[in-house]
């Protein structure tokens, strides 16, 4: 069984797409393209399910249609409507370019040099030009941009950033 801690979300399965089991394809993670990994992995009925991917094409920036194995008519299809997606955790840290994605790092804790345990990432907030982590703090929802030069050491494995925050930053 697939746990909820193997895996982050990369996007949702929209509608169905012509009459063969095409469905439309929102991510906000193109990781799945960038693995040897041939699944993507889908909410179903509050289960993790992992689904074999047949053939895809990007149509946009974050878009693709997406054709699933054993998915062969639009009525199939549309079971997958508004489904979250997922990709597992463990096969994403063998990415081909060695890079995550910074929705990759929802649900890690984050940990200060100074301060010590701050709290898990619960979001990220990329509206902006900088990029933000979304911190549950103290009951309370701290931003804190999501700097490469803030990040000392990143710890898949345990699901753990280690940064150093500037000064001021937490108060």
């Amino acid at each position: 069984m697939i746990r909820k801690d193997e895996v982050y979300k990369i996007g949702v399965l929209n509608k169905p797409h012509g009459i063969h089991g095409e469905l439309q394809f929102t991510f906000s993670d193109d990781i799945f393209d960038r693995t040897e990994a041939e699944y993507i992995i889908c909410m179903m009925d509050g289960i993790l399910v992992p689904f074999f991917i047949e053939e895809y094409r990007f149509r946009s920036e974050n878009g693709a249609l997406i054709k699933l194995e054993g998915i062969d008519n639009a009525e199939k299809a549309r079971m997958f409507t508004n489904t979250e997606v997922y990709f597992p955790i463990n096969a994403a840290q063998t990415a081909s370019d060695g890079q995550y994605s910074w929705n990759f790092f929802v649900g890690f804790t984050v940990e200060d040099t100074t301060h010590g345990t701050l709290g898990q990432i619960t979001d990220i907030d990329d509206a902006t030009l900088n990029t933000l982590f979304v911190v549950d703090y103290q009951d309370d929802e701290l931003l804190i941009p999501a700097c490469e030069e803030f990040i000392i050491d990143i710890m898949p494995e345990e699901r753990r950033i280690l940064m150093q925050l500037p000064e001021g930053l937490l108060e």
